[in-house]
């Protein structure tokens, strides 16, 4: 038997899709940070939906807080606005699930309707999701957390889910806020910047995607998504210069 677990703080404009394409599945753990949007008011429409309520912590020690509430050890861990296609769904379903190993999902990424296969971060995007939590769990960390691989094997499955992050490009202005300051909060004092730093990082992760990730296939989606992440990764290390800067 497996567990679904999902994080949400005001996810009503995704929630619905995520949670039919998880309508099979015994029980869906959904941990709520701090919603004042209908995104409660949507889960209580799904009878497989146990809602919690909790303080944020980083998406680290949430995604175990979440874990650990769940009835089964077997945890399918996805995001508010990603959709497990029907295909993905049957096949972790069938699964004959091998404690010792870590599942992989194919995530295909969306932005304005198109499924984007270019840019940093955006493809490939292959991520582990399914894992045993006697053998495994997320990182500790506040952002870029991941599921440790410790001893476990990993496994591809074979069918995709289909993740769409930003919807209008307010989405992309928030992520990059809070991002960027859970960054260098979880690095302050542990790495050195400044804003030589900050305008490197940011010039390098907007060529890595541009030009190395091809992003300039991508149209103008391409050139939005490049430019995201090339000012994502200068704020957050002119926020960690200037939070040092303040510890000092």
């Amino acid at each position: 038997m497996i567990t679904v677990t999902i994080l949400t703080k005001n996810s009503s404009e995704t929630l619905s899709s995520t949670l039919l394409s998880v309508q099979d599945f015994p029980e869906v753990v959904l941990l709520d940070t701090g919603s004042t949007d209908s995104t409660l008011e949507i889960a209580r429409r799904f009878p497989n939906v146990k809602i919690f309520q909790r303080e944020f912590k980083g998406f680290g020690p949430s995604h175990n807080e979440a874990s650990s509430l769940a009835t089964y050890d077997w945890i399918l861990s996805i995001d508010s606005d990603e959709v497990l296609s029907k295909e993905l769904a049957h096949e972790i379903l069938k699964l004959d699930l091998n404690p010792g190993c870590i599942y992989r999902i194919n995530r295909e990424n969306y932005f304005n309707g198109k499924h984007m296969k270019c840019c940093s971060g955006w493809y490939p995007d292959k991520i582990v999701r399914l894992y045993n939590r006697k053998k495994t769990s997320f990182s500790n960390a506040a952002v870029h957390e991941k599921i440790e691989q410790g001893t476990c094997q990993i496994k591809d499955l074979k069918y995709p889910m289909r993740h769409t992050p930003y919807l209008r490009i307010e989405d992309f202005l928030t992520k990059m806020q809070n991002y960027s300051t859970l960054f260098a909060l979880q690095n302050k004092g542990k790495r050195k910047s400044s804003l030589f730093h900050a305008i490197f990082h940011g010039l390098h992760a907007f060529l890595k995607s541009y030009i190395l990730k091809r992003g300039f296939m991508g149209g103008g989606e391409g050139f939005i998504i490049s430019m995201y992440n090339g000012q994502t990764s200068f704020y957050k290390y002119l926020k960690l210069a200037e939070l040092n800067k303040l510890e000092l």
